[in-house]
């Protein structure tokens, strides 16, 4: 596999993968750059013989403030990497794939963007019109061979979220991190992955423009007290 991000750690990520028997090139790049996504094929098709998946998968939340103190820099950032950074990563990924019988393109989206309360507006919004993007992509692609989805996880433990799980560490409330999901947990990276795999892979094959919600069931419910749904 060949695996990009604009941060040094990739080589790290690449190493790894290496260290539990698999094959990762590590490529620093910028996917808010078109040549940059066109390159990043181009060294698939170089080092692997071709490319039949495409996981866009970068993506940052932007400033954690409240709507009217964001400013249109701010907003503009977070658009360019989630949104037009998968759009690149979508239209590179597919001008290969449509020549080279197919292929699977996967795309984190996010519940934040569903419905309001999970995330900056900014970062909602980009994975609302990710979302979309996504539908669109798939429909466009009709024919061809090639799929387009998204996933949309709920709360997992990641770089960007890490700070609020250790904030709740220390502050002792670790045990109501995911309280309001019929779960009752957080989700982890893994389970996330292993979401990204199945939309990848053959036994997937009839799902298409479609945004896979993977949350502990939070956003299968209106809001309601617990202990007095009824």
């Amino acid at each position: 596999m060949v695996i990009a991000d604009i941060d040094d750690a990739v080589h790290e990520t690449a190493a790894e993968v290496f260290d539990r028997g698999g094959r990762a090139l590590a490529v620093k790049a910028d996917v808010t750059r078109e040549h940059a996504c066109a390159e990043l094929v181009a060294d698939c098709v170089k080092e692997l013989g071709g490319l039949e998946i495409m996981f866009a998968n970068a993506g940052i939340a932007g400033n954690v403030a409240p709507f009217f103190e964001i400013g249109g820099d701010e907003f503009r950032r977070v658009l360019e990497v989630n949104l037009l950074g998968a759009f690149y990563c979508i239209k590179q990924a597919a001008l290969h794939m449509m020549e080279n019988g197919g292929g699977a393109i996967v795309a984190t989206a996010s519940v934040a963007g569903l419905r309001a309360g999970a995330g900056p507006a900014p970062y909602s919004a980009s994975k609302a019109a990710l979302i979309n993007l996504v539908k669109n992509a798939a429909v466009q692609l009709a024919g061809t061979g090639v799929r387009v989805n998204a996933i949309c996880p709920g709360l997992i433990e990641t770089g960007i979220t890490r700070p609020f799980f250790e904030m709740a560490r220390a502050a002792g409330t670790a045990h109501k991190i995911g309280q309001l999901n019929p779960s009752r947990r957080a989700g982890t990276a893994e389970e996330i992955a292993a979401a990204a795999v199945f939309l990848a892979s053959e036994e997937s094959a009839y799902v298409n423009g479609e945004a896979l919600v993977v949350d502990g069931g939070l956003s299968a419910s209106l809001p309601f007290v617990p202990g007095k749904l009824w």
